[in-house]
Parts: C-alpha cells; structure tokens; sequence
C-alpha cells in the first residue's frame, strides 16, 4: 500500500483522531452555513457582453432613467361583455385605495382595452417595490371581496416574482423531499443496513450546507443567479453520494477479507479515495471551463458545483475515514433482513458476466452496433433549436399567470416588447423624437407589432437618451416575435432613427436577449469543449500514465453527451412526451442547457471511468492479461458503480418533475447520460475497446510512463498495526 500517499495519510490521521476529525468537520460545515447567513446572497444582473442586447442595456443605463416598478390591476367580467359603468366604479375604488398606501408614487387613470372588455389601472412603486407588494396585492384582494361581479387581479413583474419564487421554493423543497427518500432506498439496496446507507447521505447533505454557505458568500465576488442553490442541491448530492459510496465499499470489502479497520479504511484511501481526488479534479476542470463562456449564469454555477464538488471530495478524506473507524462493524447495522442477505451474497455473480461476454468475445462487432446505436440517439441534437424559457412557459397553475394571459390578451403591449434604445447629442432630441414618431406609425400598419397606447417614449434629463417600447402581440418565444424583432433591428430603425446624424441606437428586450445569448452560447460552446477536453485529457494522463486511455476517456464521454443531446432534443423539442412529463414544449432546449450539460456530464462521467479503470489497472499491475482484468475490473465494480449511479439518476429523475422548463430538461439529460454511461459505455463500449486495444491501452511515450512496477494489490499492514486504538 502506497503509505505516503496524501489520501493514505489524511485517513490514517482521521481515523485513529476520529473525534477531532468529526468536530472539526461540524464545525467546517456551520461556520460555511453562518458566513453564508451572514453575508447574504448578491443577486447577478446578468451583465456580460452577449451582442447588440447589451448595447441596449447599456445605452439604457446611461439615461440614468428612474425605473420604478409597476403593477396593472385588471377589472374584466367572469363571463359576458364588460360593464363599463361597474368597471370604471371599482376602478376609482382601485385607484383611492392605491393611493392611500405609504409604497404608492402613482396611479394612472383607467384605461379601456381596445375591444372594451377589460379596464386596467396602472400603479407605480416606489423605491423597494418588492417590500411594498404585499400591501397592493391585499388591497386588491379586498376590492375583489367587496365587488364580487368583476374580476380583479393585480398583475406586473414585482408580482410575479413573488408568485415564481414561491413556486421555485416549493419546487426545491420537493427537490429535498421526494430525493432524499429515494437516494436513502437506494442505498439501502446497495447495503442492506441502515448505518451504511444513512453515511453517503449524511455526508451529502453536509457538503451541500456547507457550499450553500460558500457560495453566498463568494456571490460578493461573482453574483450569483436564482437557481444555484438547486444547482448546487444537484450536484452535491450526485458527487456526494458517489464518493461516499465508493470508499465505503471498498472499505467494507477490504474488511471481508479479514482486515483490520484502520487497515481497511487505508486501503480504501489508497485505491477509492485516490480515484476520489481525480474524479473531483476531473468534475471541477469541467466546471471551470463554464467561466470562459464570460456569463453571469455560467459563472454563478461554475462557482456553486465548484464549491460542492470541493466539499465532498474533502470530506469524502476526511470526515469519512473517521466515521468508519469509529463506527467499525457497527456500520453494518441495523441489518434490513432480506436486503442484507442480498448484499451479503458471496456467490459469484453472473448478470454482469453474461452482459461483458459479447464484448469480450466479439470487440469489434460489440463496439459497432454500440457506436451506431448511440450516434443515432444522438442524431436529433443536429436539429437543436436554442432558446430562453418566457413568460409562456411558466407554470399556469397560479392566478398571477391566469391573469396575466388575460391582461395580455386585452392589451396586447403589455406582454412581449422590444426596448428600442436611442442616444443621441440633446441637440437632436427633435430628429429623434421624430424618428421615432415614425418608427411608431410604420409598425401600426404592421401585424407583427401591437400598439395600443400604453407607452410613450422616455427621455433622460439631459435629452440625450431616449427609450421606446415597442410591442409585439405574440409570446417571446414564438417566430413571429424573432421576425418582429428582425425587421426592427434591420428595416425599421435604419430606416428611421438610423438617419439621424450622430445616433447610437440597439434594440434589447426579451426576444433580443434570447437570440443573442443562442447565438452567444453557440459561439463559446467550442471553446468551453476545447478547454474541459484538453484539461480532462492531462489529469487522464498522467492519473493512468496511459496516452491511450485518456483518449478513450474523451471519446466515451463525447459519445454519452451527444447520446443526452439527442434524447433531450427529441424530448423537449416535439409534443409527444408533454403529459408524460407535465411540460408544454416551446419546440426548442433552454439556451444555457447544452453548455453547462455538456460540462457537468463530462465531469461526472469521469466518476465512473476513473473508478472502473483504476479497478481494471489494479489487476493489469498485478501481472493479469488486460482482457481478465476488464472482466474482473468492471465485474468487481458493478455493484458500486450501478448503485452509485442509480443515486444520481434517482436524484436528477426528482428534477425533471419540477415546475419549470429549465430544470426539467436539466434533469432528464443528466439521467438519460448518467444511464447511458452506467449502461452501454461502462458494460458495452468500455470493454470493447479496451478488449480490442489489448496492451496497448497502457501505451505512453518515455516521459509520461514513470515508475509503474507491477506488483500485488495493497496488503495488510503488520499485525500489531491492525487494530490502532482511536484517540480522540
């Protein structure tokens, strides 16, 4: 056993100090948890250059325009035409009582829809608009209580945030509910005791606190988006479980042959804790590569699964070795009887066996029927459409979104609009305006544009901004807003504003930043790829001092994330899987979603590859042929592997159930690819090609081969070192 190794000696130290090493492990977690409480979360505004999006932001900002929130109340009958005399009653009830309250700094006068069936009264906020909600949406509550005739909804963005957030609170509370009971019965499968299987989890959990903590905090430096906490909930709780579970197997095999358990417990930091740090390594290279795409999304949850991956890699040395030397053969208790004789089984094992035969027996036919096969799950991905998730694809399940579709379907302009932004010197504020007038008259006559009189165009106090809405009546996702925002961008405004001598102008919104950050996430992609293979292909190197294996490695991994691709473009992108998994398609994958896929597969794919590989490299150091030591390797590795990889197809499985869109397809990629690997690449493609390579899978040039002496298999320490007496 390689005794000066870093592992051998970080679980040594723990596991004769195992009570040092637990309280300062507690301790590690709570203080990470408080600073993380103490400093807050800073929220991204999602800056970053993403095209001519950006250019409109920025023009904006320079106006320094005062952009308060505003809320819409809705009067509209329950069923029949609109009774305008009742409506414009209540909506002077509406409006005294708006502006009774402290957090108003304006309310508007009614306005009648175009076909006259709804009436709207526009509220302005105050500063803090989301403090000042709550008191309008109950004031609005009680006008509907007291004129039940008419419906009266509030609808705006400091609403609907409050709406979503509740909804995503729920979602991540669900996320925790439904995927701790699933990952405990897994494990309790693999196991069969209670102790055994609550460890892994325990220790997930603690990781996941812990960068929660620290990525609030680090969220000072890089801000940090909503959703990654349940990024970090994601990640943390697949590596978590994964790297827990294979040290704790082979812990527990190691004792089965006889040995000690601070022997057993260094044998595992030899070999599985070894294979730990290079696949956390291999996870947080992946994860790096997302700061290239110069993303405020990507760079938050770069951050977050960094931090995760982190933890768990340490505590996986650290707190682990002391748990199981403390515990000892109390870890394989409470013994779940039918379960325990199960995992207790020392028969030799014949699923796997039968599942290698066709690969080992015929490499090249195996390995082109599984090549062609998975290129053809892949294939779909070449049709893939990349777009952000919009209003439309919220869930409809809430009465902020139901009257919201009602809002935009009698006033068209308060859904999609396109931000025209102008800067130009004051003394051209009249050509502007002028321009703009005419902007405004030729998108009248135009189907894909809607006007109806709710905005006029603002102008910064030094007259040299000028800011304009200009609607489209049709969902931000939909073709005929990007054909709307096309003819603006390249017919309209070079047509009008575009003349005036000395303008600057861009066209932003939500239609112009989803096409923007498709096209800016199309463009970072192959470099992100380039950097993760290129990082991902050196620690294979030199972790295997094998030129061929990290090769492999790559192509493997290439092979199941277009295989993820595939599926869910086939998936998200038609219509037939909406009632199986509760999602109206938009016909296109969330922008984001193959970047960060692509990243994440990459990294926990390496959990399995370099966990199996070790195994088979075990036996090839032993003098074994490489053909017996794929088949002892991948057999001697299954039943961690499999259940390893059940534990995070279960926990992503959780996420495709979420409300939205984004997390959805997240979760079912990561469990399509995660299957995919565990599957046909560790039990099919795996052992074709290296059956096929023979010896030379370990070829190296001289420089990278080192010292690799063959020699046995890590070996009991001497008898009066097996059983040291925990201090501490």
């Amino acid at each position: 056993m390689a005794r000066g190794q870093l592992t051998v000696r970080m679980a040594r130290w723990s596991a004769t100090h195992p009570w040092r090493a637990i309280a300062m492990w507690v301790a590690v977690v709570v203080a990470c948890f408080a600073l993380g409480s103490m400093t807050g979360t800073k929220e991204s505004t999602n800056e970053g250059d993403i095209g001519e999006v950006t250019r409109a932001d920025n023009i904006v900002k320079s106006g320094n325009f005062e952009d308060p929130d505003v809320e819409s109340v809705l009067i509209t009958p329950h069923s029949g035409a609109l009774d305008q005399p009742e409506a414009n009653k209540v909506a002077g009830v509406v409006t005294e009582r708006m502006r009774a309250l402290g957090g108003v700094a304006e309310v508007a006068q009614p306005i009648l829809s175009p076909k006259k069936d709804a009436l709207i009264v526009r509220v302005t906020l105050k500063d803090g608009g989301r403090e000042r909600i709550q008191p309008l949406l109950d004031t609005t509550a009680k006008v509907q209580q007291d004129y039940p005739g008419l419906r009266i909804e509030e609808v705006g963005g400091q609403s609907i945030e409050k709406a979503l957030n509740e909804t995503l609170g729920k979602d991540f509370k669900r996320a925790e509910m439904f995927s701790l009971p699933v990952t405990l019965a897994i494990l309790l499968i693999a196991f069969g005791a209670l102790i055994a299987a609550a460890v892994p989890l325990v220790l997930a959990l603690s990781a996941v606190a812990a960068a929660i903590g620290l990525s609030a905090a680090a969220s000072q430096l890089i801000p940090a988006v909503d959703a990654v906490n349940s990024v970090i909930l994601l990640i943390g709780m697949a590596v978590g479980v994964d790297y827990s579970l294979f040290y704790l197997r082979r812990e527990r095999e190691e004792r089965a042959k006889g040995r000690g358990h601070v022997d057993a417990v260094e044998i595992a930091a030899a070999t599985s804790g070894h294979a730990v740090v290079v696949s956390g390594i291999a996870v947080i290279i992946s994860m790096a590569g997302l700061f290239l795409a110069r993303d405020a999304v990507f760079s938050s949850f770069a951050v977050g699964s960094i931090l995760v991956v982190a933890v768990a890699v340490v505590g996986s040395l650290t707190v682990l070795p002391a748990l199981l030397a403390k515990l000892g053969r109390w870890v394989d208790r409470p013994r779940i009887p039918l379960l325990w004789r199960l995992t207790a089984n020392k028969s030799k094992p014949r699923f796997w066996p039968a599942m290698l035969k066709p690969a080992l027996k015929h490499p090249v036919a195996t390995l082109l029927v599984s090549v062609t096969a998975l290129l053809a799950v892949a294939s779909p991905a070449l049709g893939m459409t990349l777009k952000f998730p919009g209003t439309e694809d919220l869930p409809r399940d809430t009465a902020v979104m139901k009257a919201y579709d009602r809002l935009t379907a009698a006033f068209p302009s308060t859904g999609t609009s396109h931000e025209v932004a102008v800067r130009a010197p004051a003394d051209q504020q009249a050509a502007v305006q002028a321009a703009l007038a005419d902007l405004v008259k030729r998108t009248q006559s135009d189907n894909l544009f809607a006007q109806d009189g709710l905005e006029e165009p603002k102008v910064s106090k030094d007259g040299t901004v000028t800011v304009l809405e200009v609607a489209t009546p049709y969902e931000g996702g939909s073709q005929q807003a990007r054909d709307s925002l096309t003819k603006l961008r390249n017919e309209l405004m070079p047509q009008t504003v575009g003349k005036v001598p000395g303008v600057e102008y861009a066209v932003g919104g939500f239609v112009a930043a989803d096409v923007d950050y498709a096209a800016h996430t199309r463009a970072k992609l192959p470099l992100v790829i380039g950097f993760v293979l290129l990082l991902t292909m050196i620690v294979m190197m030199v972790t295997f001092r094998s030129v061929v294996v990290a090769i492999t490695a790559i192509g493997l991994n290439l092979l199941s994330a277009g295989a993820a691709y595939g599926v869910v473009t086939a998936v998200f992108q038609n219509t037939w899987a909406e009632g199986l998994l509760d999602f109206r398609s938009n016909g296109a994958v969330v922008s984001w979603l193959p970047l960060f896929l692509f990243v994440v597969l990459f990294g926990l794919s390496m959990d399995y590859h370099v966990f199996v590989v070790s195994r088979i490299r075990e036996a090839v150091l032993r003098g074994v042929p490489t053909k017996q030591a794929v088949a002892e390797g991948i057999t001697g590795s299954a039943g961690v592997v499999t259940s390893a990889a059940a534990v995070m197809i279960g926990v992503f499985a959780v996420f495709a159930t979420l409300s939205t869109l984004d997390m959805k397809q997240l979760g079912v990629g990561l469990a399509v690819a995660i299957l995919i690997d565990a599957t046909i690449i560790r039990a099919v493609v795996l052992p074709s090609v290296m059956t096929l390579l023979g010896d030379a899978n370990w070829w190296a040039p001289k420089w990278l081969r080192g010292k690799t002496p063959k020699h046995a298999a890590p070996t009991a320490a001497p008898e009066d070192e097996r059983e040291l007496t925990p201090v501490g």
